[in-house]
């Protein structure tokens, strides 16, 4: 049995007289201790599909979502209030984008992370070791003086180690990481994304990437998922999908990832009216 599984995940939102399918019938796996990358352009419907599997989304009738999301057997989309505080954070924990707007200003980074181990892991007497520990976990020097600092003291890349200890201070069996990279140089994007290979492998605990950069997926996730309008165009194994992708819309993807010594005059353009037809064909 996969430790989690989504089945014809559906996710429409209503506002007035219009609704918008934002996710068309979704279905994928994760085993445990392996990494799943959601790739694709914005608006492709990842970080809603990632947001509906600990039910993060509009309640209704703003929202909707049908099909089935099953942890450990479990149905999510049944969950009653308490089961699903116990899920979020303690079972399936978030690294979000852009941490300057995910951590509070007004709290030090320590006192953020201490909250959330004291309302999953209640059994923690000594919360400020564990604060300082899950920071030095993720790489932050001086952890015992850092944790007493604000966020706006911090570098962007420091800020989204935070984010990262806050989310396995509480031994999460589920990383969802959504764009952790972005607004981040390229060097700093390295170092975070060679700290979750790492700590996935010191940890045991599966990772989904959400993300729309092809170039960070190879060596870091198993396997891959094409979103494209609501739909997974295309999956399978990593290296798989890289070599021979079949899809025109991966295909694009990975024409668009730069690569060392290559000379064009203009970047890869993606041809929407191909995947349109491939998708009429059913590629």
């Amino acid at each position: 049995m996969p430790l989690l599984s989504v089945e014809d995940l559906r996710i429409s939102f209503h506002q007035r007289d219009q609704t918008v399918e934002a996710v068309k019938g979704v279905s994928f796996a994760l085993e445990a201790g392996r990494t799943l990358a959601i790739v694709g352009e914005s608006g492709s419907g990842k970080s809603v599909t990632a947001l509906s599997l600990t039910r993060l989304l509009p309640e209704p009738p703003n929202c909707r979502v049908t099909g089935a999301i099953r942890y450990q057997g479990r149905d999510v989309l049944g969950l009653d209030r308490r089961s699903l505080q116990a899920l979020r954070g303690k079972e399936i924990a978030y690294v979000f984008q852009e941490p300057s707007s995910s951590l509070n200003p007004v709290f030090t980074v320590g006192a953020q992370i201490a909250e959330a181990v004291r309302l999953h892991l209640p059994e923690i007497k000594d919360v400020e070791a564990h604060v300082i520990r899950a920071l030095e976990q993720v790489g932050i020097a001086d952890a015992a003086r850092r944790h007493t600092s604000y966020p706006h003291e911090l570098s962007g890349g420091m800020q989204q180690r935070v984010m990262i200890a806050m989310a396995l201070a509480c031994r999460p069996k589920i990383l969802v990481a959504d764009e952790p990279t972005t607004a981040l140089d390229v060097t700093i994007q390295k170092q975070i994304i060679d700290l979750l290979r790492d700590l996935k492998t010191s940890t045991g605990m599966s990772v989904i990437l959400i993300t729309h950069n092809f170039g960070i997926v190879r060596g870091f996730a198993d396997d891959v998922a094409v979103m494209y309008r609501g739909l997974i165009v295309e999956s399978g194994p990593t290296e798989e999908i890289l070599s021979r992708p079949k899809h025109p819309y991966t295909q694009a993807l990975i024409a668009c990832i730069p690569r060392l010594g290559a000379r064009q005059r203009r970047l890869a353009t993606i041809d929407h009216a191909a995947i349109a037809r491939a998708l009429e064909t059913k590629i």
